[in-house]
């Protein structure tokens, strides 16, 4: 992960200091990444971000590794380029499954490809490399590669797309966070894993039930590589089909924190959410 956010604007608020009226905002010189505005729950909870989004398709012809998607992105150009996001729905599912996540995502100042695969029946592995050939494709092919920072790149999933999201972040220790949803996978443990990890879990779920799925792969991870896992209340293996605010709230914390390094969203994450709709919440906090 990169240097923490709080010593560079300590420092750059002494060089600040230093170099007097014309010097650049603290906060501007220390964290180049920052999207928006500062954070509330309200805003959080509402169903679009403060950014306006456009969303383009990717045929399966002009995809590489995977199979095609929607691209969603925020239409400004004024605020440079954003992060990214590849997600991949679970096994026999397709994007529109899930797709309320990316014109949500991207309302908030990442560019998001929901990934169609390559069929509905690969497992994590190959969901895991498909992820990562979107987001090749993405930062280098794709008709809004000119908006991505392609230093700045997340994975998330559904199902065995959660599960494939873990593989991605095993695979590539440069991205900057990653977001399994009722992940499924056989393997259990991720000890090898460097990327922060925000794992959701649903209490009720019957196909990957948290016991053996989420929480062991929670567990699994050092604390040393951040990571929470947050269990909704009552939740099936299908919460991530329809709008579920809980998880958007602390997904989009997430990746602001980890993806842009803003430390406005700390307060979401550490103490973390709490409510009827949440039956667990764990992380590694304080975070650094």
């Amino acid at each position: 992960m990169r240097t923490s956010a709080r010593l560079l604007c300590a420092a750059a608020t002494a060089l600040a200091l230093i170099a007097g009226p014309g010097a650049v905002p603290a906060r501007a010189a220390a964290n180049p990444y920052e999207r928006g505005p500062a954070p509330t729950l309200s805003a959080l909870q509402a169903s679009r971000g403060p950014y306006a989004v456009g969303q383009t398709s990717v045929s399966r012809l002009a995809a590489s590794g995977f199979g095609g998607g929607e691209i969603y992105y925020p239409t400004t150009t004024a605020d440079g380029t954003f992060g990214a996001i590849a997600i991949s729905p679970g096994f026999t599912a397709y994007w529109s499954s899930i797709s309320w996540l990316g014109p949500r995502l991207a309302s908030h100042g990442f560019v998001v490809i929901g990934i169609e695969t390559l069929t509905t029946a690969d497992q994590p592995g190959s969901r895991g490399d498909q992820l990562l050939a979107a987001l090749d494709y993405l930062t280098q092919r794709s008709a809004v590669r000119t908006r991505v920072d392609a230093t700045r790149l997340a994975v998330g999933g559904h199902s065995m797309g959660g599960g494939g999201s873990l593989e991605a972040a095993s695979d590539r220790p440069s991205l900057q966070a990653a977001v399994p949803l009722a992940p499924w996978n056989t393997d259990k443990s991720w000890s090898e894993l460097r990327v922060p990890t925000l794992i959701v879990g649903g209490e009720a779920d019957a196909i990957a039930p948290v016991a053996t799925h989420s929480i062991p792969f929670y567990t699994s991870i050092p604390a040393s590589a951040e990571k929470a896992y947050l269990e909704l209340n009552n939740a099936s293996h299908f919460f991530p089909q329809t709008v579920d605010t809980a998880t958007a709230v602390q997904a989009v914390s997430w990746l602001k924190r980890f993806v842009d390094d803003d430390t406005r969203y700390d307060q979401f994450i550490c103490p973390g959410p709490g409510g009827l709709a949440i039956s667990d919440y764990r992380s590694s906090c304080p975070i650094g």
